[in-house]
């Protein structure tokens, strides 16, 4: 029943945000009367959705379970408290897979046991748990939640010695990146990468329909010099998607740079200045600035092996989605995906766990996650 929730929850995908996506789903003498998720920011949320479906059922939803994704809500918001919908309908026990660590919205577990309700976690589906990883991850931290992807061959390369990579990866591979990009509120790539590719970086087509592109994201520069030339298709679309410059702090008021960002800003690019870090940008600084500033929750990376590099040795990647494609370079000095980090032993590795494994056509898309703890 909880994968059945998660399932449902996950079509909230790219509507939801900053929002967890929920899913809910109420049991009565095992039987599903009801099935509901949270669709839209500012919509109802997953409770009030499941148990309107049972009412359009004809089922009444008194003295059953529900399976929810995430605990119930106890405060006013956009939407009345969850949990006083629980206790309208007469729902009688509540399962849920994770707590809500929100101080505002958390809570509800237990005004539920006090009126009454018997209510469990249950961490059995994983699916389930890891649902709201984003928006926890963005609650507890600060952060967002960071997703790198990269097309590569067997042999790990991601681009040829001279820079060529059009296209390792097939057409599939490439629509489900379409897809990925229409459902985050932000991109994130290298001046590097806009030197090499001049990439525009939008969602062009999900899976082939302009109508699955769920939202806009803002695209972001990590760019310490203000290097970025007026001419990139990035500063040519600034007036209709959103591109934000990431520059050293000083630049961001430097006498040396007004004419430049005054010929940016004119373009419709937005300028931050972020303190320096390891090696450019401070990237921690600057995803902080992208929660405070823009209430982003998922970050995607399209970026070159310096920035995902330095992204790895902060330790700010939680998901890595991988397509390897069915080609082997063999060349030493082909381009790898992530350098700068020192490692000399294998203990020194950045480890991750295997969530999910997809076939496209001759492709393979092989999805990561930060393994718990680290």
């Amino acid at each position: 029943m909880m994968d059945l929730a998660a399932r449902a929850a996950s079509r909230g995908a790219g509507h939801v945000e900053p929002n967890p996506m929920v899913g809910a789903v109420i049991v009565r003498s095992g039987r599903i009367i009801g099935i509901g998720h949270h669709r839209r920011f500012g919509g109802p949320h997953a409770e009030r959705e499941a148990i309107q479906d049972c009412l359009r059922r004809g089922a009444d939803p008194r003295g059953s379970t529900i399976y929810v994704t995430l605990e119930p809500c106890s405060h006013w918001g956009k939407q009345p408290p969850c949990v006083d919908a629980l206790l309208e309908a007469g729902i009688s026990r509540v399962v849920m897979a994770r707590r809500d660590p929100n101080p505002v919205s958390g809570g509800g577990l237990e005004k539920l046991a006090a009126a009454g309700v018997a209510v469990e976690t249950c961490e059995g589906s994983v699916a389930a748990t890891q649902l709201s990883a984003p928006f926890i991850r963005r609650i507890t931290s600060g952060l967002p939640w960071v997703i790198a992807k990269w097309a590569q061959t067997i042999d790990g390369r991601i681009a040829t010695r001279t820079g060529e990579s059009k296209w390792i990866s097939g057409e599939r591979s490439r629509a489900r990146v379409h897809r990925l990009r229409s459902r985050v509120d932000a991109i994130l790539t290298g001046v590097g990468t806009v030197l090499a590719d001049d990439p525009l970086m939008t969602a062009r087509r999900a899976n082939g329909d302009p109508r699955k592109v769920r939202r806009v994201a803002r695209r972001i520069v990590a760019d310490t010099d203000l290097d970025l030339p007026l001419d990139t298709a990035l500063v040519r679309s600034a007036r209709s998607v959103p591109v934000l410059i990431a520059c050293a702090k000083e630049l961001a008021t430097a006498a040396i740079t007004a004419d430049r960002r005054a010929k940016l800003e004119a373009a419709g690019v937005e300028i931050a200045g972020v303190r320096a870090g390891a090696v450019g940008v401070d990237l921690e600084e600057l995803l902080r600035l992208l929660v405070s500033r823009f209430d982003v929750t998922n970050v995607l990376v399209e970026a070159g092996p310096g920035l995902l590099g330095s992204l790895m040795e902060a330790g700010l990647v939680d998901e890595a989605i991988v397509y390897v494609a069915p080609m082997l370079l063999g060349d030493e000095l082909a381009r790898s995906v992530a350098t700068g980090r020192v490692a000399e032993s294998l203990s020194a590795g950045r480890r991750f766990v295997l969530w999910r494994v997809r076939r496209l056509g001759n492709d393979v898309e092989l999805t990561y996650r930060r393994r718990p703890g680290d």
